[in-house]
């Protein structure tokens, strides 16, 4: 069954317990928001999660530094079904394990977008949307699906 949105669905991840004003307003009209870990490593960045849920119901992964109390009941991976289309979310792309049946996985960890498709699957990982790692860029994603196609889309921060 799954769930049916016609909005699009927003993707995160890597907020490092920094969730930019740019980030709200880019996620404002998404039916869903799907965060793929590293939330953060603090008490007080659950509230991250909690202002995203005030946009849209949200599912997330628990990414290696979400180490603190409220963090260890996310899972380590997650599968749901959008519009007959079945997402697979994991924040390591090396954790993901490919006999999962899927048509799309969704990780993060490395703060690289990347948008690809590899043996029938999408590939998408939104990039990261909170600390500026390196001279990565400070992105995320959305992604339109409906029933014959999964449009994804990197976008970067307006910063």
């Amino acid at each position: 069954m799954g769930l049916k949105l016609d909005t699009p669905v927003g993707v995160i991840s890597d907020t490092h317990g920094l969730l930019r004003d740019e980030a709200l307003t880019l996620l404002e009209g998404c039916g869903l928001i799907l965060h793929l870990g590293d939330v953060g490593h603090k008490p007080e960045h659950a509230d991250i999660l909690a202002r995203l849920e005030a946009l849209a119901p949200v599912y997330t992964v628990r990414g290696n530094i979400d180490t603190a109390d409220w963090a260890r009941a996310l899972p380590a991976t997650q599968t749901l079904t959008v519009n007959g289309w079945r997402l697979h979310l994991v924040h390591r792309l090396e954790d993901f394990d490919a006999s999962t049946a899927c048509d799309a996985v969704l990780h993060g960890h490395s703060h690289k977008p990347f948008n690809g498709w590899r043996d029938g699957r999408l590939l998408f990982n939104p990039g990261a949307a909170g600390k500026r790692r390196f001279k990565l860029p400070l992105t995320l994603g959305k992604l339109w699906l409906n029933e014959r196609v999964i449009r994804p889309a990197i976008i970067h921060l307006p910063l």
